[in-house]
């Protein structure tokens, strides 16, 4: 991956997957000029003895949120941040955690959908049609597909919900010590209903390559890998991950599929 750009876009859990990819090339390449920089959205690291630069791109839902006079709105048939990634040479994508926030946390208003606004809808059809609108995205002329790979993070799994993992008693993460073990390959909670949209959206039929990378089983396994009240938030985290822990898998299966794909 010499001389190449590897952009994360998405909300903070590919923000977890691209601090883990940092943490791991920073023990690599230890003792080699690293600087960072920050623009808008964007932050990157740049191995400048390789010509390397990993970067986060941070959206909550790929889509657009606009401002006009009504307030702000979601805009499910809009992307118009894509001139900067079709910059890379790999692009993570994944979206999924704040499609189901409302309240003082939705950062949005009202929701636009084919030239139709709306106070709110199912979301997860609005997640549904937000994912046909960046496979559109990926599928147009603006992505050379002989310069970029893409790969869609699958959807990454909460533990708040102990009857998932057959300990109905439990209320979230905390005090959980191990993976979920069983003698089946099945997964008490079954696969999330999110998890099957994305996968009808990523693996229908398209004119451009885009590779899975399916992360939600395995991770679903791993009821103790989140950072559950120790964190930042000062409350119950059993969303997002501990680093080192889960996401370094992760990025073992990008690793391995983008040697692959060489």
């Amino acid at each position: 991956m010499k001389g190449k750009k590897i952009m994360f876009v998405g909300d903070s859990v590919s923000d977890n997957h691209w601090q883990s990819l940092v943490c791991l090339l920073n023990q690599a390449v230890g003792g080699s000029r690293i600087r960072t920089a920050t623009s808008n959205s964007t932050t990157s690291v740049i191995y400048q003895d390789y010509g390397v630069t990993i970067s986060i791109f941070l959206t909550h839902y790929l889509v657009d949120i606009e401002n006009e006079k009504i307030g702000r709105v979601l805009k499910l048939d809009s992307i118009k941040d894509g001139e900067i990634w079709k910059q890379q040479d790999v692009l993570i994508f994944n979206t999924w955690l704040w499609w189901y926030r409302s309240g003082p946390k939705q950062p949005w208003d009202y929701i636009e959908s084919g030239g139709k606004v709306v106070k709110d809808m199912d979301r997860m059809v609005a997640f549904h049609r937000g994912l046909d609108t960046w496979k559109k995205w990926v599928e147009s002329p603006a992505l050379n597909p002989a310069k970029t790979k893409v790969f869609f993070q699958g959807v990454s799994p909460f533990h708040y919900h102990g009857e998932e993992w057959n300990e109905p008693a439990a209320t979230d993460c905390s005090k959980q010590t191990a993976p979920f073990i069983s003698g089946t390959i099945i997964y008490p909670g079954g696969e999330p209903l999110a998890s099957k949209v994305l996968k009808a959206v990523v693996k229908s039929e398209s004119t451009k390559p885009i590779h899975l990378l399916d992360i939600t089983y395995l991770s679903q396994l791993r009821k103790d890998g989140h950072p559950s009240k120790y964190n930042e938030f000062r409350g119950m985290d059993c969303t997002h991950w501990c680093v080192a822990g889960v996401p370094e898998t992760w990025n073992l299966l990008l690793y391995a599929e983008l040697l692959r794909l060489q």
